[in-house]
């Protein structure tokens, strides 16, 4: 027994993935071919796709937004969790990353469910703000540029609905936001970021360590 979070060693990790994992087979080999990129790095982690699609389920979620969507796995894991008229608005600024996306979403059949749209994401956002579509998206997911995180939450707590939910992936940093001989611009942006959420009262909050930590942020009424 422990009343703390277990640290995974490799035996323990494959033991959680093999009685828990479920990976479409399409998810899977989109995941292999991300990881000969140079940027593998920047995929998230099979066991965390499956539990924000779980998340997507649990709360009916109809129209979601994703900021940084790289090679497409946690947008398509998020697209086969939506009913067959839902929405994901998927934000990056690479053609080459989203080509790959593209491949997959098409293959999976969820390609009508997924609005890519290339430049930045700040500038998106604000558009969907200008086009009244504030408090319209049930789930957001912000897996993007480090030091863009605090405009990004910003924006999102003004586009999800009253109980919507805002994730934002890689909170924990590898470990980085609690060694102060680490001060790159990256990682001062996660330790703010991190400290302004705590005290945001617009938020119900939970931090999970799950991948590099994700943060769990309930939208109140």
């Amino acid at each position: 027994m422990s009343n703390q979070t277990l640290a995974l060693d490799d035996r323990l990790y494959d033991y959680l993935l093999g009685v828990s994992l479920r990976e479409d087979p399409i998810l899977a080999r989109l995941r292999a071919e991300t990881s000969a990129l140079p940027e593998a790095n920047m995929q998230i982690a099979p066991e965390q796709g499956q539990f924000m699609a779980l998340l997507a389920k649990l709360m009916g979620a109809r129209r979601c937004l994703e900021v940084g969507t790289f090679t497409g796995y946690s947008a398509l894991a998020i697209a086969q969790a939506l009913p067959a008229d839902g929405q994901l608005i998927a934000l990056d600024v690479s053609e080459q990353w989203t080509s790959i996306a593209r491949r997959y979403w098409a293959e999976a059949g969820v390609a009508e469910r997924i609005d890519l749209r290339l430049g930045p994401a700040a500038d998106t956002m604000h558009r969907l703000l200008d086009t009244r579509q504030g408090e319209s998206f049930d789930f957001i997911f912000v897996d993007a540029d480090k030091t863009g995180y605090r405009a990004y939450c910003g924006l999102a707590l003004e586009l999800l609905r009253p109980g919507g939910l805002l994730l934002l992936d890689n909170v924990l940093w590898g470990g980085r936001v609690i060694d102060p001989a680490i001060n790159d611009p990256d990682t001062r942006a996660i330790r703010e970021l991190n400290e302004w959420l705590y005290q945001e009262e617009r938020v119900d909050l939970s931090l999970v360590p799950i991948g590099d930590g994700l943060t769990l942020a309930r939208k109140l009424a």
